[in-house]
């Protein structure tokens, strides 16, 4: 079949590969009809997660039609369409009893890997370093699906396939970022990063009863994008002091939650920013967090700190005495995908929120690897890039 595949730092290609085969009796086979480039695939794209190994394949936000099934998958079969959330869970173990699915203690193989840089193994991912398990991803023509009574989704006839893609990821990730505020009426939400979950996070925001949401970003189709779809007020963070016009919007306060949905690849300005690019280039840190530090301060006394975007690892300059003397709340974590799939779904039904908005650029598997470089780049204001196997 052919597949995505990771060769290096910006080094992607469509390979020939063997097709993926039933290793356990709960797998399942899955033809992907589409699948997504999504914000974390370029941490990956430009050289920032550890353990990948090339011929890696790609690609977590993905969902196709079940093509074979093991001796033991009992809540699917051959023809059924399936939306497959991006953490691998076996549904058993007490994370996943308790809904934390992108923690579950049995599906990651290389634990071990994980517990030497995070103290605990999350989930395995697909597509993801081998930190993560090294699961072959969906950026390809066939994918295998462990634990496929417990991930996939059935998707109802009548829904293609643009409608629920994005259920495997971002939109979950976005609204679990607005969730994670714990939104009251009258509550100004900023939300750093107008990117895909950025914009779902905006969406979900509003949708969840925030009465303000102020979007940053630099890019002004982003910020175009949050105005125009959602509703949101924008500051380009270039040209504007972004903490004190967070001050003057909001009476001094500040916002009563924050969203960083920007991750380890945040592009600070000024002495911030330089010192950032300079120690991570020297490898003394390994992830940028102007965007983290900047949300942090502007929070209101007594706010939420909300973090969706990816970071991998270790940070400098982190303002612990702000969150400590304040009494921020910091909530974050890898989407637990599962719990989100099905209520979010019956929102797009309703009418409430229609996901395909951020779609941008659709093309062929084959174009994957121009894919990537026109979204890294921002090329043609690049929002999402969605490929057809």
């Amino acid at each position: 079949m052919k597949a995505i595949c990771w060769h290096g730092k910006k080094d992607m290609r469509v390979e020939n590969v063997p097709d993926p085969k039933l290793l356990n009796g709960h797998d399942a086979i899955v033809r992907i009809t589409s699948t997504a480039i999504c914000g974390s695939d370029l941490h990956i794209y430009n050289g920032f997660n550890p353990a990948m190994q090339p011929g890696d394949i790609m690609g977590h936000e993905f969902m196709g039609e079940v093509v074979e099934v093991g001796k033991n998958v009992q809540k699917l079969k051959v023809g059924d369409r399936v939306v497959v959330p991006f953490p691998i869970a076996c549904g058993g173990c007490l994370s996943c009893m308790r809904n934390l699915f992108s923690c579950c203690e049995n599906s990651n193989p290389n634990a071990a890997m994980a517990e030497e840089l995070w103290g605990h193994s999350p989930s395995g991912i697909f597509g993801y370093s081998h930190l993560l398990g090294g699961y072959p991803g969906g950026q390809a023509e066939y994918v295998r699906v462990p634990y496929a009574d417990v991930g996939p989704m059935k998707v109802p006839d009548g829904m293609d396939d643009e409608q629920v893609l994005f259920l495997t990821d971002i939109l979950p990730t976005g609204y679990m970022g607005a969730e994670a505020c714990d939104i009251q009426p009258g509550d100004t939400v900023a939300v750093w990063g107008c990117g895909p979950v950025g914009q779902f996070a905006i969406k979900s925001a509003f949708l969840l009863g925030a009465e303000r949401v102020i979007a940053i970003d630099r890019f002004p189709y982003r910020l175009r994008m949050a105005q125009e779809k959602s509703g949101a007020e924008v500051l380009n963070y270039a040209e504007t002091d972004v903490f004190e016009a967070l001050k003057e919007m909001t009476g001094g306060r500040g916002p009563d939650s924050v969203i960083d949905a920007v991750g380890l690849e945040s592009h600070g300005v000024g002495f911030a920013g330089a010192y950032d690019r300079t120690k991570q280039a020297l490898m003394l840190e390994t992830d940028r967090t102007s965007a983290l530090r900047q949300a942090i301060m502007a929070c209101r006394n007594g706010g939420t700190v909300s973090i969706v975007g990816v970071y991998a690892g270790f940070v400098d300059k982190f303002p612990m005495g702000s969150l400590m003397n304040r009494a921020l709340t910091i909530k974050t974590g890898q989407t637990p995908v599962h719990k989100y799939m099905r209520p979010l779904l019956e929102r797009i039904q309703k009418g409430e929120i229609d996901p395909t908005f951020i779609i941008t650029h659709r093309m062929p598997l084959n174009d994957g690897p121009n894919g990537y470089a026109i979204f890294n780049d921002k090329q043609d204001d690049c929002m999402k890039v969605v490929l057809k196997a």
